[in-house]
């Protein structure tokens, strides 16, 4: 089932010589990944038939098998011409594994089918779900099984492992006779594969030093000679030189020093040990508390020796203050996979969202069939979806990723009959997860999104436990919580507890329509055929579920003598958030103290494109949406803002953006207590193995590195290095930049990777975005992220970072 093109006919003999060393190759892989025996993997290598699912009509046998590199899966097709390529997906790019009907594919088309028997494999890209049926449970589970042990294993392997992994796969996969032997052809074919233009004088000179045996043939030891070559760091050696002695040991006391001196780490006496017991390979090293090369290299390309400041992957900020006072990562219509006007519309994009840390998804409701209630564009040609199934799909993965506060934002067009049956499900769905009465304490501001703890002296009160004889009083406040931000009726009793009308059961409300601010003439002529009203009749078992988050427009700023509620919170559209920062800062900045604003599109991005959420941020704007579907810069920055503090989706203000008598204002900076003035000085030392972007044998990367800094305007910055030629592999620039940063508080750092092509725009290779403050000094490896998002399984970038206090 492997042969994709026609090949010259085989002896039996030698087509059994071929299946025993693939299958040797196999079972050294299943060993690389720890699944040596592995029942599960074993059958994954052997494949099966499955039942492939993409509509009430189509359901087709397929087979599929996991091919002997253990990273990648072969899948049966029957279209003719279909490259080689296109039947192949690799391990690394599936997202997740799901049992059972846990998507829409297998919701609507596969009902008929026990679940036992059904599996879903979800893609990190936006390629459509691949939706399966087994032909018996045990087919099912070894498949689910088999798939999981391989991702939760590829993932643990350390960066040397990966590595290794990876250039024996391509040197099979450059082994085109299956001889386990290479010929220089078959060298530079593989150069090629890894990203490496070579010309024919240095293959012939690196084939022939390796060739010792004078056969014209490496194999082996020389094939592992090679190997070695290739991987050579000499950048990492020239740094193990200097602390290490003559026989080639880093000793704990010089580790230390490296730490402390060069790595800037204040726990080195503590820290170094640890690193040696975590890293160090050699036995003998180990014993003697030292560390060898290879020790060295995995410490510099594991997480301690990241750019990003490991101790901030863990919740670390202070999550009890009010709920205004932090950056929430949220979406805007988050039921769209595409554009804004004619894209599909799927719960798949609301599982995305919530796993990649969003806190608040966007649902525009209408009136549907059988009265239930739909989501979907209004007005537009985007596909529709159950209002019903979306809450299904929130409350299952709201607090996978995350266990702080979720927000609902809705945008209600719906009939006060429909209105009632949003209510209903939102309340018998999300049970207990649904905030519908406020929690006791403060009355004046937010309640925090954590659980907050008092000690009392005795044991009186009846919610109190005993420890060292105090009474201890949980009072549970957002965590674990879902929130429901919408209209709420005005004589209705407020969040706080203050007297309304309770027996209220509709009022008209205004109607705030972000679907009619598309800029569209299609969507403009659908109104006016529908004629739209200012006001909506809001029904009040809908009202009862907004507690916090009450919707209201905004009339302008509050007078001190008369503050608003803190309850009451609006939405802005980009353009007027931004006149807001440009015109009142310091004034949006104590609005966004008390009170949230939310920021949305403008209705020209119908293609879905984003804005940058820098500027709305510096005034301490907390739920800037932007479209989660759209890769680009914005997305970049906005997840790397929000990888901080344990990727929560929730990220602390900085202390002038929360102090209600702070004058700072980020379009005119003036001397303040906005944090010492940072100078970061940034060398570009090489890259790693950098993936093809045009995956065409011959077509090899010109990498360039471009240094972005995204803060205040005054740190706004862009820095890039010369060009390497023909080297995705190993390109060494070894160039210095320095950057000013005026407020590092609400700085970001870019690194993005380009193929750099004279004629066209560059290709982008991959980047990495991280606050400031999360910077790590010293040498550090930056692990490169795709335009999605995801990491690469190798490809890296090695620096050199040192943070200096401005004068």
């Amino acid at each position: 089932m492997q042969c994709f093109c026609r090949q010259p006919k085989r002896s039996a003999s030698q087509e059994n010589i071929l299946r025993e060393q693939s299958r040797r190759v196999a079972a050294l892989n299943g060993i690389r990944l720890g699944l040596k025996d592995d029942k599960d993997l074993k059958f994954l290598l052997k494949g099966s038939q499955l039942l492939k699912v993409k509509s009430s009509s189509w359901r087709k046998e397929r087979f599929y098998k996991l091919q002997e590199d253990c990273k990648t899966i072969w899948q049966e097709s029957k279209k003719m011409l279909r490259s080689p390529e296109s039947q192949i997906f690799s391990i690394e790019d599936i997202r997740d594994v799901r049992s059972g009907h846990k998507t829409e594919g297998m919701e609507k088309y596969a009902k008929d089918v026990p679940e036992y028997r059904c599996f879903s494999i979800i893609f990190k890209d936006q390629r459509k779900n691949l939706d399966l049926i087994a032909s018996s449970e045990d087919d099912a589970n070894h498949w689910i099984s088999g798939l999981a042990k391989i991702i939760a294993h590829s993932n643990s392997m350390n960066q040397k492992q990966k590595l290794q992994h990876w250039i024996h796969t391509c040197l099979r996969k450059a082994d085109k006779n299956k001889d386990n032997k290479m010929s220089l052809k078959e060298l530079k074919d593989f150069l090629k594969e890894v990203n490496i233009e070579v010309d024919d004088y240095h293959a012939k000179k690196i084939f022939q030093h390796c060739d010792k045996s004078k056969t014209e043939a490496l194999e082996d030891d020389e094939i592992e000679e090679f190997y070695k070559i290739l991987t050579e760091r000499k950048e990492i050696d020239t740094i193990f030189q200097k602390y290490s002695d003559a026989a080639g040991f880093m000793s704990c006391q010089n580790l230390v020093r490296f730490l402390y001196e060069t790595q800037q780490e204040e726990d080195a006496v503590v820290a170094a040990p640890a690193l040696i017991q975590k890293y160090e390979p050699n036995e003998r090293a180990k014993r003697g508390n030292a560390m060898t090369k290879d020790g060295f290299l995995m410490y510099l390309l594991s997480d301690d020796g990241n750019i990003f400041n490991s101790s901030h992957r863990k919740v670390y900020q202070d999550m009890t203050q009010p709920l205004s006072h932090y950056l929430v990562s949220s979406s805007h219509n988050t039921y769209l996979m595409e554009d804004q006007l004619t894209g599909p519309s799927s719960t798949e994009a609301y599982i995305r969202a919530l796993t990649k840390g969003c806190r608040c998804v966007e649902l525009d409701c209408w009136d549907g069939p059988n009265s239930e209630p739909i989501i979907y564009h209004g007005y537009t040609l985007t596909s529709k979806i159950l209002f019903s199934d979306v809450i299904k799909a929130i409350k299952n993965y709201a607090f996978k990723t995350s266990p702080y506060p979720v927000i609902i934002s809705l945008e209600n067009h719906c009939s006060v009959e429909q209105q009632k049956v949003m209510a209903q499900h939102m309340t018998t769905i999300l049970e207990d997860m649904l905030l519908v009465a406020p929690l006791d304490g403060n009355k004046s501001q937010f309640p925090s999104p954590e659980m907050d703890m008092w000690l009392l002296a005795g044991t009186k009160h009846p919610e109190s436990t005993l420890v060292n004889g105090f009474g201890l009083i949980w009072s549970i406040q957002l965590k674990g919580r879902i929130l429901v931000k919408g209209k709420k009726l005005s004589r209705q009793e407020d969040p706080t507890g203050a007297n309304g009308n309770n027996n209220l059961e509709a009022e008209d409300v205004s109607d705030e329509d972000e679907a009619a601010e598309i800029e569209d003439e299609s969507v403009k002529t659908e109104i006016q055929q529908k004629g739209k009203s200012d006001t909506l009749k809001l029904a009040k078992e809908l009202s009862d579920t907004v507690v916090y988050c009450k919707s209201v427009h905004f009339n302008g700023f509050e007078d001190s003598s008369h503050p608003r509620p803190f309850y009451e919170m609006s939405s802005f559209t980009e353009s007027k958030a931004l006149k807001l920062a440009q015109e009142a800062g310091t004034s949006f900045i104590h609005h966004n103290i008390r009170h949230l604003s939310r920021i949305y599109p403008a209705g020209w991005r119908t293609d879905s494109s984003n804005y940058n959420p820098i500027d709305l941020w510096n005034v301490g704007c907390q739920i800037v949406a932007l479209n989660f579907q759209t890769a680009g810069t914005e997305m970049d920055v906005y997840q790397g803002r929000f990888q901080d503090n344990g990727f929560s989706g929730y990220v602390l203000k900085p202390e002038f953006l929360r102090d209600e008598q702070t004058k700072f204002n980020p379009k005119s900076i003036t001397e303040g207590t906005w944090g010492t003035k940072k100078k970061l000085l940034l060398k570009i030392i090489s890259g790693q193995q950098l993936p093809k972007v045009n995956k065409s044998k011959n077509s090899i990367v010109d990498p360039k590195v471009t240094i972005e800094i995204h803060g205040v305007q005054q740190d706004n910055n862009k820095k890039q290095t010369k060009v390497i030629e023909n080297n995705g592999f190993n390109p060494k620039w070894d160039e210095e930049f320095t950057f000013d940063i005026e407020i590092p508080a609400l700085a970001l750092v870019r690194f993005v990777v380009e193929d750099f092509d004279m004629s066209t725009k560059n290709d982008f290779i991959g980047q990495y975005t991280l606050p400031f403050t999360s910077l790590k000094q010293g040498y550090r490896h930056i692990h490169l992220l795709t335009k999605n998002g995801d990491p690469y399984s190798s490809s890296t970038l090695f620096v050199y970072i040192n943070i200096q206090d401005c004068d």
